[in-house]
């Protein structure tokens, strides 16, 4: 396991590993001592790295480690160590997602001609180097865009661009990344499709909305983002984004593992190809999954690859929503309003408030996903869920000074 340490709910995944009966070896950049204790316990062995991002290093590293001790398996769920581990498979001769079948998931614009070959429907795109190239593609693709990150993750370096002068401003705010797509903005509703294989098999998939879109989130600091785990994954609202998303697995012949797919779902009801992970989404999702069901999803993951099979009864009892909170002015916490009043009126329905702490210093919005904390409620009930998932949003303030 890379990385079993970090960010925090790798932890999660590694004591997984080790429940359904995996000897898991360690592999990442942080001194044993300082890894948490519940994660130790999840170890048979750990190894620090010498430079782990230096991946001939860190493969001469790993086969030196195989002469000791027999690897059966090679896994990572944090975006950047996905080549690594195709790196670690190949050398190994290991079974997984192998080195040239991990760029589509790493190079957006790879992973779009892949799905365009398919015949799936992605936005208008094109890979850009130069600002004279992103006007280009500007020409051909026409107002507005999104430019991101062709390696990048979540909505970092991503902007929407609706005039020159924006994409001049954009073009001089991701200088310093080598390769961006310039590409159609969908109008719509933003989903996603999340699943669990092995053997090509989906044994486990989820749907969660995006309340607003993850970018618009982003560039407004007084919204507090939601995002809803869906009870009614069947709801014929979501049939072309969940038909896509078998069909997306097809296409990059994924096999085993945990995907996050994001698509958009326009006025008109066609469903439209956002991105693909080949890992778990962030920002407490996988959390939103286990209350939504009721349902041990870190464990599930790990019998899937380590036994090839999900034995959990996946019974989709709730809807589930996170709401993150931003503090407003800066410093540290000085205050919490609305948050009693909060538990008075929702209590049963809340399945977990994790704040920060009057007298914390309040973390950069802009950086950090979960924000200044968050509050997650569930209900059988799509409606009751909204009107919780708006009250938490409306009505629970942070204040910094």
């Amino acid at each position: 396991m890379i990385s079993p340490g970090y960010p925090a709910e790798m932890q999660r995944f590694t004591r997984g590993l080790a429940e359904v009966g995996a000897q898991v070896i360690g592999f990442g950049d942080q001194p044993q001592a300082g890894l948490d204790g519940d994660v130790k316990k999840s170890l048979s062995a750990y190894f620090q790295a010498e430079s782990l991002w230096d991946e001939s290093t860190s493969v001469a590293q790993i086969r030196r480690i195989a002469d000791q001790m027999q690897i059966d398996r090679v896994e990572c769920l944090w975006e950047p160590g996905m080549g690594l581990a195709a790196a670690f498979r190949e050398a190994l001769g290991l079974p997984g997602l192998t080195v040239a079948q991990t760029v589509p998931f790493r190079d957006k614009e790879t992973m779009k001609q892949v799905l365009d070959h398919a015949g799936i429907r992605t936005p208008h795109h094109y890979r850009v180097r130069t600002s004279d190239e992103a006007r280009e593609a500007v020409e051909k693709i026409g107002y507005p865009v999104i430019v991101k990150p062709i390696a990048g993750a979540g909505a970092t370096d991503t902007y929407r661009v609706d005039s020159d002068e924006e994409l001049d401003q954009a073009i001089g705010a991701v200088r310093h990344v080598e390769e961006v797509s310039v590409e159609e903005f969908v109008e719509g509703e933003e989903f996603t499709f999340d699943t669990i294989c092995s053997g090509g098999t989906v044994h486990y998939f989820n749907m969660m909305w995006y309340r607003p879109r993850p970018l618009e989130g982003k560039l407004k600091e007084w919204i507090s983002p939601q995002a809803i785990a869906l009870r009614d994954v069947d709801d014929p609202k979501l049939a072309a984004g969940r038909e896509m998303g078998f069909k997306v697995l097809d296409a990059l012949q994924f096999r085993t593992g945990f995907t996050h797919m994001e698509w958009y779902l326009k006025a008109d009801g066609e469903a439209v190809f956002g991105e693909i992970g080949g890992r778990p989404p962030g920002a407490n999702a996988v959390e939103l999954m286990n209350y939504a069901c009721d349902i041990d999803v870190f464990r599930g993951w790990a019998e899937a690859v380590v036994h090839d099979r999900f034995t959990q009864t996946v019974e989709r009892k709730y809807n589930c929503g996170i709401v993150f909170k931003r503090a407003q002015g800066q410093g540290r916490i000085r205050r919490i309003d609305g948050l009693d009043g909060i538990v008075d009126r929702f209590g049963p329905h809340i399945a977990r408030i994790d704040l920060l702490p009057v007298g914390s210093p309040r973390r950069d919005w802009k950086q950090v996903q979960i924000s200044d904390g968050f509050v997650i409620v569930r209900h059988p009930d799509l409606q009751e869920t909204l009107g919780m998932t708006d009250a938490v949003a409306n009505d629970l303030n942070l204040y910094a000074g």
